[in-house]
């Protein structure tokens, strides 16, 4: 069956990280947070708190998107998009590791965008054979 192949499996363990990464934050204040004692601190006030919302709601639904098989490769650029921001804007200082080696490093953001180009380029970078 198609439907479950290799890319379902990958569009899905996106959408469970997607999702992790952002509901919790819903209910912890964890996005308030963000909004107000970073991205406000950095020069986003007074826009912090709802860019936060816009990106952890972006979150949500491109994981669902992913997981329905519906407008993957939009929601794919736009996730790209995000994590390219949050490489630049908050995990590079630290380093590439995650865990282990350093804290908060790339690394994870680095593979999630892979994955997302896997998932847009499911048959590579190569020209069409048509």
């Amino acid at each position: 069956m198609q439907l479950l192949g290799n890319l379902f499996l990958l569009r899905l363990a996106v959408s469970v990280i997607l999702v992790m990464h952002s509901v919790p934050g819903i209910f912890n204040n964890g996005i308030n947070e963000f909004g107000r004692f970073y991205l406000n601190e950095i020069g986003f006030a007074p826009l912090g708190v709802p860019i936060a919302w816009t990106i952890k709601l972006s979150h949500i639904v491109c994981a669902f998107c992913l997981l329905l098989n519906r407008y993957t490769k939009l929601a794919s650029i736009i996730t790209i998009l995000i994590l390219i921001l949050g490489i630049i804007m908050v995990h590079f200082k630290e380093g590439w590791y995650v865990v282990g080696a350093g804290r908060n490093g790339v690394e994870f953001n680095f593979l999630l965008i892979f994955v997302l180009l896997t998932i847009i380029f499911p048959n590579g970078l190569r020209k069409n054979d048509s």
